[in-house]
């Protein structure tokens, strides 16, 4: 290791002597880390120093803020913790944009940063370099909770407690900061042998199901909305029986795109922006909510006025009730479907009468074929041929079984409505909205499919604006050989914002944007890339998925998005 003159910070000479980070590394590998993402900083250099002599993989990236969408990336595609490592100050703080879409997400991250001295802390204005007055502060509203390790001996536990924080429902990242002086002074614990972490228990109360066995008992038009909690709380097997049983039409958010069958007799898919969704929504004498907090998007712009009685199934108990009233369940979304599941079987067994499912004379399933029907052809009648055939023909080109991110771009809110995961997974940044997630979640989903011994390779779709802000990831791909295919459709600016002015205003204001070569830049960077026109995509892509390492399909076109409902009449 390098050893330091504690006053300094210089490094003298090497030495086998065990620090404090060793006590991260090993208490990290003893859970089950396999990979870190991060950039190094010289407060943290005693952990990167240890790492060394650890089997963690590391991917540095070269913004923190992408690190953090690399770890977000690996959770998601792997269900395992991402680790993120952080130097003091303007590292922890560039991370922090990141970290607000993992939180909002529920992913579930552990975030060590490095801190100045112990000397420097308590809000002393010694002018250290990197020194903020309270710097896990800045982390409160992004994080699940925040903490200072003080000694050394105290590290192994805390890093318990947080893996088992972030991983226990509602998911999330939790914070852990360790001063320069603590991961590099010599220790006297001996290594860590083991670490155990599980996540803390959280199922519903039985009164709350009971009750909303009695609600769905004698509900004609009972619907599911199913959010981005029923993913985490891998409940999807739960939700296709309720939902069978209840012959229940199923509607996804935007992140719980995935948790049901496409093609299901029952499934609206995640067309949740459509009036005609609503009305179905809204007319529904029983509405299962799980895993949404009927928020933005999901109440298609706060336009939802159900009619009728809403169940409520949520781990964050600050989601419960915060848009609409209704029988709030605080429960993981897994244990909370498989109980009400179970209970419902219970009910029928005990010979509970059967409710017929009528929506006014129609059945559950014509209901659902009939409202794709009027959402299809409002679609046909807005001249949307281009954009229809361009997410068709990417449809068709990736397989069935890959995982895609997508960042804040127009394709990504067709995506959002229109994709069919089939035995993929969709990931997209909706939960913050933040630009710049696509490419460095991706690297990070990627490089987790591999390390679980999975095909790794994924596709990335961005905007040539949201590309910007992660172009610098090239050279991460590139210096990892990450199978990544990164698709940007360049629109020439900040095209959603574009629409959204010219819609309302007239004319669009600092949306268009110079932008460079990206094909030129990805070579650059000895990185194969292609530009083609928008009925070439799928080739593109195809070609892209055969190849080995990153690649990049540049397409040059203007997307438009279908006519928002909410704002008809």
């Amino acid at each position: 290791m390098i050893d330091f003159d504690p006053g300094t910070a210089a490094p003298t000479k090497g030495t086998s002597q065990r620090n404090g980070g060793d006590l991260v590394v090993e208490t990290l590998e003893a859970l089950g880390a396999k990979t870190v993402f991060g950039i190094p900083g010289q407060h943290a250099l005693g952990l990167f120093d240890a790492m060394g002599r650890g089997n963690l993989h590391f991917v540095s990236s070269r913004v923190e803020n992408n690190s953090a969408f690399a770890a977000d990336g690996y959770a998601r595609a792997t269900g395992e913790v991402g680790v993120l490592f952080l130097s003091t100050g303007p590292g922890a703080l560039t991370s922090l944009a990141g970290l607000q879409e993992a939180y909002a997400t529920g992913v579930p991250m552990v975030v060590v940063a490095s801190q100045i001295p112990l000397e420097g802390l308590g809000a002393r204005r010694k002018g250290m370099l990197h020194q903020l007055d309270d710097q896990k502060a800045s982390a409160a509203n992004v994080t699940k909770s925040q903490r200072l390790i003080q000694h050394a001996s105290g590290i192994p536990s805390a890093i318990q407690d947080a893996w088992t924080e972030a991983i226990s429902s509602p998911q999330g990242p939790v914070w852990l900061e360790i001063p320069q002086n603590v991961l590099l002074d010599p220790i006297m614990v001996p290594p860590v042998e083991d670490a155990l972490a599980g996540a803390a228990d959280n199922p519903p109360r039985v009164e709350l199901i009971r009750e909303a066995v009695r609600w769905l008992s004698t509900a004609e038009r009972p619907a599911i909305i199913a959010g981005g909690g029923t993913r985490r709380g891998r409940a999807e097997k739960s939700l296709l029986s309720i939902a069978e049983k209840l012959r229940a039409p199923v509607i996804c958010t935007p992140g719980g795109n995935g948790a049901f069958p496409w093609n299901h007799e029952l499934s609206m898919q995640s067309w949740i922006e459509d009036r005609y969704m609503t009305d179905v929504l809204e007319d529904a004498d029983v509405l299962i909510v799980v895993g949404s907090s009927l928020g933005e998007v999901t109440s298609n712009y706060f336009t939802f006025e159900p009619r009728g009685r809403i169940i409520q199934i949520d781990a964050e108990p600050r989601v419960l009730e915060s848009n609409r009233p209704g029988l709030g369940i605080r429960a993981d979304a897994g244990q909370g479907l498989a109980a009400l599941d179970e209970a419902l079987t219970a009910s029928v067994e005990e010979g509970a009468a059967e409710t017929t499912r009528s929506w006014h004379g129609v059945t559950p399933e014509v209901l659902v074929k009939e409202s794709l029907a009027k959402v299809k052809a409002r679609l046909e009648s807005q001249d949307l041929a281009r954009e229809l055939k361009f997410m068709a023909d990417i449809r068709e080109a990736v397989p069935a079984d890959m995982q895609t991110f997508w960042d804040m771009t127009i394709a990504a809110y067709w995506g959002w409505s229109c994709w069919d995961a089939r035995e993929g997974q969709f990931h997209s940044a909706q939960g913050a909205g933040g630009l710049g997630y696509g490419f460095p979640a991706a690297i990070g989903g990627a490089v987790g499919l591999e390390t679980v011994g999975r095909p790794g390779r994924v596709l990335a779709v961005s905007g040539d604006g949201s590309a910007m802000y992660s172009i610098s990831e090239l050279a991460t791909a590139k210096q990892h050989n990450i199978p990544v295919t990164w698709l940007i459709v360049d629109d020439g600016g900040y095209g959603i914002l574009r629409e959204y002015m010219v819609g309302a205003f007239g004319k669009a204001t600092a949306t268009e944007l110079a932008r460079p070569d990206f094909v030129k830049l990805a070579e650059a960077f000895g990185i194969p890339a292609t530009r083609v026109a928008p009925e070439g995509v799928g080739d593109a892509l195809k070609a892209g998925f055969a190849a080995d390492g990153p690649n990049v399909v540049v397409v040059e076109t203007l997307l438009k998005m279908f006519a928002p409902t909410h704002l008809d009449g």
